[in-house]
């Protein structure tokens, strides 16, 4: 089968990335206890959740290549400011020259490797990069938490293509792993008419439209698009969400201070008043963490998986992109009575990038779904145990008011009767 390059992706979707966001799932592994009766408490509940896919995974892979991205320094020129990280790789594969290195990346060196695998790989599911714009809550592009936040993504990336089957034994993953200066390589590749000749044979593809796409990947593209539309609102809803979590902890921090004043005017009521007080300031870090947890951890897994719909959209046009090309060439065939065999030639040519296309997505299809569901049930668990704990705690607070002011009026009435 031809090795050759499809038609870039005429939509924009991930390439067109740049400096700044990210996501991370927060895996928490959980274990099942045998033989246990209903879970009193949210940590025994959640113990219940036994993520057998993750674990099954992790067993069936032995792990070769171990990749951590770290230490991100600020770097300041006279036309811009950038963050580079360390990337360190330890590995015992054979193709290696050496069993670690340790190099420094910018985030620019991250879209020019996504982007050659994209290219190399074009019906491959490569795993995405944080997006070009700032995530909601992220208030300063450079402050410490979008660093972490943007770090724990490349983290994720790269140790996504590196349990990649076929991506992580690529030569520009391995280029990127090693090389102490990407800058020669990067401007290695296509040239700008290249690039063009191919948007423009992408996008007359597009418009030529497809025959007969398999029924597979008819089924495959309605997932995609229903998966996007769910994942979309979900995210959309999560934010809303967060974004009201913070009003109302703002509005406990200012009613707080309102309960402990009124305090101090009422003698009789004071007892109770700075109890309610207390309650809320109680409430109201127990919020915040809340809205942290959700912030740091449901939110990176949501959006995440969002910009995985849009990849896997691309990737979908492109292998229909193949198809369109190899129907166009074979119609042709059929028509012309000159250089047959030529054209035969690329008729066949196609036939197995075709063929190709449908194999390597028909693979990485799989895998992506099953590790789609692990990494999102780990995120909902995560989500429903941190909120049970948070509503309990909240709910602690209140019944502790309740039980020192139990039997108050009561001997206050006494009181004045007796007197």
């Amino acid at each position: 089968m031809s090795g050759q390059a499809v038609p870039a992706d005429i939509s924009g979707h991930m390439l067109d990335l740049d400096e700044d966001e990210d996501l991370e799932v927060f895996s928490k592994k959980t274990s099942l206890a045998d033989g246990n009766a209903m879970p009193n408490s949210p940590s025994s509940m959640v113990n219940q959740y036994s993520l057998e896919d993750e674990e099954e995974q992790q067993d069936g892979n032995t792990k070769d290549t171990f990749i951590t991205v770290d230490n991100p320094e600020s770097h300041i020129t006279a036309i811009e400011t950038f963050i580079l990280y360390r990337v360190v790789t330890k590995t015992t594969r054979s193709e290696f020259d050496s069993c670690e290195y340790e190099v420094r990346r910018r985030y620019q060196d991250f879209l020019w490797l996504r982007s050659k695998l994209e290219e190399n790989h074009p019906t491959l599911i490569v795993h995405p990069l944080p997006e070009k714009f700032v995530m909601k809550g992220m208030v300063e592009r450079f402050n410490d938490d979008f660093i972490e936040t943007r770090r724990k993504a490349l983290h994720r990336f790269l140790n996504k293509i590196g349990e990649h089957a076929v991506l992580s034994h690529s030569e520009h993953f391995k280029v990127f792993l090693t090389a102490q200066d990407l800058a020669s390589y990067r401007k290695q590749g296509p040239g700008f008419l290249s690039r063009m000749g191919e948007t423009v044979r992408a996008m007359a593809n597009s418009m030529r439209g497809l025959k007969s796409r398999p029924e597979e990947f008819t089924v495959m593209q309605e997932y995609v698009d229903n998966f996007s539309n769910k994942i979309c609102s979900v995210d959309k809803i999560t934010q809303r969400i967060i974004k009201e979590q913070r009003e109302y902890m703002d509005e406990l921090k200012q009613y707080n201070p309102t309960y402990s004043q009124w305090a101090d005017l009422e003698e009789n009521l004071a007892e109770p008043l700075k109890g309610i007080a207390n309650c809320l300031e109680q409430c109201s870090t127990e919020t915040e963490e809340q809205t942290q947890h959700l912030s740091e951890n449901l939110v990176p897994a949501l959006h995440e998986y969002v910009l995985c719909a849009d990849t896997l959209k691309a990737v979908l046009r492109r292998r229909d992109s193949i198809q369109v090309e190899f129907e166009a060439k074979n119609d042709a065939l059929g028509s012309r009575k000159n250089d047959l065999e030529t054209l035969q030639e690329e008729v066949d040519d196609l036939a197995d990038r075709v063929e190709q296309a449908n194999n390597t997505l028909r693979g990485d299809w799989s895998q992506w779904k099953s590790s789609m569901r692990t990494d999102l049930r780990s995120a909902f668990v995560a989500a429903a145990e941190r909120n049970i704990e948070y509503y309990e705690k909240c709910l602690a607070v209140w019944e502790t008011f309740l039980l020192s002011q139990k039997g108050e009026p009561l001997n206050q009435g006494n009181g004045e009767n007796s007197s």
